[in-house]
């Protein structure tokens, strides 16, 4: 999957000229945490996040309630952007995997998706758990289950066999290091339309491997 189709396309975005205030309201209207400053030709100029709305407690501590009102109504989106040198950002074509080791490596909670230097998409955390779901054949009925096998050449075919061997289809896959376990991968798989006995029964006797978890997921 790719982070063209994942990302949230159209995204919300403000002006820079854009009062703080009104930047806000569209955030908690929209429920979003994340608001990309966009110039002309929907051109990055910078990104509002909710930790940039917050007022730092030296800025205002000697000042009133009526001087804070006053300062808060003038503050445009320019004057607390994340500006577009400081943003990370992302092609359209780059791997989802990639992009969440991008996210991890630098502690952020989103990405404006940007392509000659236009921004096409947004990709936020919530974006990145939904492709996981949909990889994994999530919103679909069927049994999940893990299969741990040796990492060496032959083994992810013996499984395929097994199941292709009773008409059975996939809908979603994964694999992983098996934990405390060198040399070995958990595969894990998706297959709609049939038991939990029915899977076990079929994979439960493929030379070198074996079942480590089986559920109906529903």
């Amino acid at each position: 999957m790719l982070v063209k189709d994942c990302m949230t396309r159209h995204p919300v975005m403000v002006a820079p000229t854009t009062l703080v205030s009104e930047a806000q309201g569209v955030m908690n209207e929209n429920k979003i945490r994340h608001l990309p400053v966009a110039g002309d030709g929907k051109r990055l100029l910078g990104l509002i996040t909710r930790q940039r709305l917050t007022l730092k407690p030296d800025a205002v501590g000697s000042l009133n309630v009526w001087e804070i009102t006053r300062r808060l109504s003038n503050i445009t989106v320019q004057d607390i952007m994340l500006k577009a040198k400081d943003v990370h950002t992302i092609a359209p074509d780059r791997t989802v995997e990639r992009a969440a080791r991008h996210m991890t490596d630098h502690k952020i909670g989103c990405m404006p998706v940007v392509e000659d230097k236009v921004i096409v998409g947004i990709l936020s955390e919530i974006d990145l758990l939904k492709s996981f779901q949909e990889m994994l054949g999530l919103p679909v009925d069927g049994v999940r289950i893990t299969m741990r096998m040796p990492h060496k050449e032959g083994e992810f075919s013996k499984l395929t066999s097994a199941i292709a061997a009773h008409n059975l289809g996939i809908l979603g896959i994964g694999s992983f290091p098996s934990p405390r376990r060198p040399g070995f991968y958990d595969m894990v798989l998706k297959i709609p339309r049939v038991t939990l006995s029915e899977v076990r029964e079929i994979l439960k006797d493929i030379p070198d491997q074996e079942i480590v978890d089986i559920r109906e997921v529903v």
